[in-house]
């Protein structure tokens, strides 16, 4: 079978017609899971056509401690994908209506944030907080990248800076956590939103569930780190089908108050869930 023409689920293994897949938005026709979408599709599923404008452009590689065999990987990645990075950013338009926007893409190192996506992420912020536009990050990572060591790790606190300043300055930040979102990443900027959305089913944590386990000694819920178990404990606002995706954030950017770009989450997230379940 052509590779083309046909679709396998990485789940359940259910194979089918690849253009029924891509009409469905990369959901299994058989068992529903949400297939793990590189920049290109996620663009193309959520920015009006023709408007997207990449920004902070960078091809340069950052090896801060010659690690080694870190840029022969990084060279098979570009090769194979012409990806050289796990964040793509820039603007676009949603429905007409401008944002800033950074899509991770785990095809390189697992979205895995090093110093190049620590400073592509924190630009995005600064770049939407001087042209006073929402900033919309779809997030897929493992986490921090260890080939770059403690200053994978400073990446946390700089992004997360980088948001502060943007909420100060009266910035609406949403953040959509896709599968898999973990590590470093979850534990920074990931879950600073203003308004936190997730997809069905998507993994989203810090440590891994075996880890916890062996660690306090206790068996966790089958659906622990799930994006259905943190809606349930408050961690995130609200779960939203794929289909429904570009529409929902349509929704909240008309609410969000574009003169003063500011959005007060505990006056609107009624008005929300009202647009979202209508």
């Amino acid at each position: 079978m052509s590779q083309n023409l046909f679709f396998k689920c990485t789940k359940c293994g259910y194979i089918t017609e690849r253009k029924k897949v891509e009409v469905n938005n990369y959901v299994c026709l058989s068992c529903g899971y949400y297939e793990t979408l590189d920049y290109k599709k996620r663009l193309d599923m959520i920015i009006d056509q023709n408007t997207f404008t990449e920004t902070n452009i960078h091809n340069d590689f950052h090896d801060p401690i010659n690690f080694p065999g870190y840029r022969t990987k990084h060279e098979e990645i570009l090769s194979r994908s012409n990806l050289n990075e796990a964040v793509i950013t820039g603007s676009g338009y949603i429905d007409g209506q401008k944002v800033m926007i950074g899509v991770m893409d785990t095809r390189y190192m697992m979205g895995s944030m090093g110093v190049v996506v620590g400073e592509k992420i924190t630009r995005l912020f600064e770049d939407a907080e001087d042209e006073k536009l929402p900033v919309i990050m779809f997030i897929a990572s493992g986490g921090a990248r260890m080939q770059e060591g403690i200053f994978s790790l400073m990446q946390m606190a700089k992004t997360s800076a980088a948001v502060l300043r943007f909420s100060e300055a009266g910035g609406l930040y949403i953040s959509v956590l896709t599968n898999p979102t973990t590590g470093g990443v979850s534990a920074s900027f990931a879950f600073l939103g203003d308004i936190i959305l997730a997809e069905p089913g998507a993994l989203i944590g810090f440590a891994g569930k075996r880890v916890i386990e062996q660690t306090i000694n206790e068996k966790l819920p089958f659906n622990f780190q799930t994006a259905e178990f943190l809606m349930d404990h408050g961690y995130i606002d609200l779960i939203v089908e794929r289909k429904n995706l570009k529409s929902t954030l349509s929704d909240i950017l008309k609410i969000h108050d574009q003169e003063n770009n500011k959005f007060k989450l505990e006056d609107n997230i009624g008005s929300i869930n009202l647009l979202i379940n209508s």
